[in-house]
């Protein structure tokens, strides 16, 4: 990375890694429910064609989740044969190209059920969707009433092309201590399955938990299970048990480009809101709010140089931040910056930059931008991920 002014390193063992702790994880509680990888958001920033490529490959998961059409054509255009669960909305006009490339949708009203049908019939062609239950996120999916099944039992009565392949709901609150919310959620998403199953309709493949509930709800494990971020090696949240044997996936660099030194009295940044109380010594890093490195982490933040922690002065700029190298005299011109992993016995992880910046660590891995080139690397060699697709 000599040339590059930031870079992004992804570590595929530690994905292979954590998904087979989470199999594991799974047998240990007496289950053998296959894994649907969610890589929306193009895998949480971590690049999904190459992921998923490489999950593919190497048989990990049983199949993808992702949140749009958009992010469903890409893997097919990619390559990926694995099936591919839309999880949002989907709009009319895509309906023929999700159904010839085979792709998922998720069906939560009527109407959607006969435009997909419609679609399906002029396709010549069966679509195999899932049924959303909406058992307390308030978002979309069909409500936990008899008047509900009523309606999905009537979908697949009119609409022969509608495959019934699967059934989920989502939790809303898994990721806390307390699992009152997610056992109620459960049992209303059961009752929903056992009424329909009264009417005479089952599904293949029964999903409700997502990584929170994969780590500390076993009785939602169902046939699969929706793992997120844990895949990436991060925590769902810090109500959740610590100490689950999950790898950091993600590990973000830059360097210095400039050394100065200031006189106590100096101002640095937009807004001069740091003030030097003695004489320091600076360096600027060519990573700003525009890579998405929050702008809420100035004056807060760090960075690792040699080891140590240099604290971020100032506001962070655009392209560029500042940090405080007094302490660290050996600091030179193009010196390696750790801005999120390890260096030495020091780390900085994303959920310590999410918790400082107001942000949580999803969306400060959502939000690193695509002008920070990702950089796959497997037994501690850099790859070539095309060899994948």
């Amino acid at each position: 990375m000599d040339h590059l002014r930031i870079c992004a390193r992804v570590d595929l063992d530690a994905i292979s890694h954590n998904i087979h702790f989470i199999r594991q994880h799974l047998r240990d509680g007496g289950s053998d429910a296959g894994i649907i990888a969610v890589i929306k958001a193009d895998a949480y920033g971590h690049g999904a064609l190459p992921i998923a490529s490489y999950m593919e490959k190497h048989s990990l998961v049983r199949g993808f989740a992702v949140a749009t059409y958009e992010e469903a054509r890409e893997l097919y255009d990619g390559g990926i044969k694995s099936p591919v669960l839309i999880l949002g909305y989907t709009f009319p006009h895509t309906y023929k190209d999700i159904i010839q490339c085979g792709f998922r949708p998720v069906i939560f009203t009527t109407d959607m059920a006969t435009d997909y049908a419609a679609a399906a019939d002029a396709c010549q062609k069966k679509v195999y969707c899932h049924i959303k239950i909406d058992t307390g996120m308030s978002r979309i999916g069909f409500g936990v009433t008899d008047e509900a099944c009523d309606k999905i039992k009537k979908i697949f009565e009119e609409n022969h092309s509608l495959v019934p392949e699967g059934i989920f709901t989502h939790f809303a609150r898994a990721d806390e201590a307390d699992k009152t919310p997610t056992r109620i959620q459960t049992e209303a998403f059961e009752t929903i399955i056992s009424k329909l199953e009264k009417r005479g309709l089952t599904f293949p493949i029964v999903h409700a938990s997502n990584s929170a509930a994969i780590l500390e709800y076993d009785k939602a494990w169902f046939d699969c299970v929706r793992a997120g971020i844990i895949i990436y090696g991060l925590m769902p949240s810090d109500e959740v048990q610590q100490g689950y044997d999950l790898r950091p996936v993600l590990s973000l660099y830059s360097r210095i480009v400039m050394i100065k030194e200031i006189k106590k009295g100096t101002a640095v940044s937009y807004g001069g809101t740091y003030i030097a109380d003695q004489d320091r010594r600076i360096a600027t890093i060519p990573v700003g709010y525009a890579d998405g490195y929050s702008r809420g982490l100035s004056g807060k933040g760090a960075v690792l140089i040699h080891k140590k922690r240099a604290p971020i002065i100032g506001r962070i700029c655009m392209d560029q931040l500042m940090v405080d190298v007094t302490d660290i005299p050996e600091a030179s011109l193009f010196d390696e910056v750790t801005l999120i992993g390890s260096d030495g016995d020091e780390k900085i992880t994303l959920e310590e930059l999410g918790d400082q910046s107001g942000r949580f660590n999803y969306e400060f891995a959502c939000c690193l931008g695509n002008r920070i080139p990702r950089l796959y690397y497997s037994d501690g060699e850099l790859i070539d991920t095309k060899e994948y697709y």
